[in-house]
């Protein structure tokens, strides 16, 4: 893998990639920590990638995994009162806070699949989960949106 290869990718999958990192920590700062930390791991281990067709879910993988170091290395509570605007707020300001409100475990697969249009079976790689679990937990975000809406 040549520079202009992974520069042109990370350029090209960076909105996805903040989109994600915001989905688990929910601080803009630590979004962008998480991305430079990503971006350097994955230069440093790109010999790693066996196909480049999957960089994307490579990268995403990565950084998902550096989200949750950041998260286990701060372990601080971010109150809604002090969470940021998303950078993607739907149009629905109730349904917004029902987002934030779903367990990352549900929000996550969600979050992938209709903000992000990947598969059920992209995600389990991403999550490394079956995609039986991925299409479960996805099932269960809708149920409880729908129910929380329906109130």
């Amino acid at each position: 893998m040549n520079k202009d290869f992974f520069v042109q990718e990370i350029e090209k999958s960076s909105g996805m990639m903040y989109r994600v990192a915001f989905t688990i920590l929910r601080n803009d700062d630590d979004c962008r920590d998480a991305l430079q930390e990503a971006a350097l791991k994955a230069w440093e281990k790109r010999n790693r990638l066996r196909e480049e067709k999957y960089f994307a879910t490579w990268m995403t993988r990565i950084l998902i995994n550096e989200c949750y170091n950041i998260q286990r290395k701060r372990k601080r509570m971010l109150y809604f009162a002090d969470a940021p605007e998303e950078s993607y707020p739907p149009h629905d300001p109730t349904l917004s806070i029902i987002l934030r409100s779903l367990p990352e475990k549900l929000r996550l697969p969600l979050m992938l699949q209709y903000a992000e249009g990947m598969q059920y079976e992209e995600i389990a790689k991403i999550l490394h989960l079956p995609a039986s679990t991925v299409r479960g937990r996805i099932h269960r975000a809708k149920q409880r949106l729908r129910k929380e809406l329906e109130a």
